[in-house]
């Protein structure tokens, strides 16, 4: 066998797999690509269930709308104000610790 047979026997890539299962999907015939690739048809079948899942998913996707763009741009706004908050909180209960403790005095009967 020769390396290049070898090599194209081992390990699979992400592109390698995505071959296989357009071969698939144009047609050929599993068992004919699985024995040429070395592989299983069960692996095979896997691949291309993964492969149409994947690009299924892929259509669902939609273009950001401006409402999105707001969300995000708000929810950048209360992080922000979120943050400058605690920073704040964190200022006073240092004025408040090192501040002059006076000790209340009790009413004269």
């Amino acid at each position: 066998m020769s390396k290049r047979k070898k090599e194209e026997r081992g390990r699979f890539t992400a592109r390698r797999k995505a071959e296989a299962v357009m071969r698939l999907l144009k047609g050929e015939d599993l068992d004919t690509v699985s024995r040429e690739l070395g592989t299983t048809a069960a692996t095979l079948s896997e691949w291309r269930d993964a492969f149409l899942a994947s690009a299924e998913a892929g259509l669902k996707s939609r273009e950001p709308s401006a409402a999105d763009e707001e969300n995000l741009r708000l929810s950048a706004k209360v992080g922000e104000l979120t943050m400058e908050v605690e920073l704040l909180r964190e200022k006073a209960e240092k004025l408040e610790v090192n501040a002059p403790h006076f000790p209340w005095r009790k009413s004269r009967p």
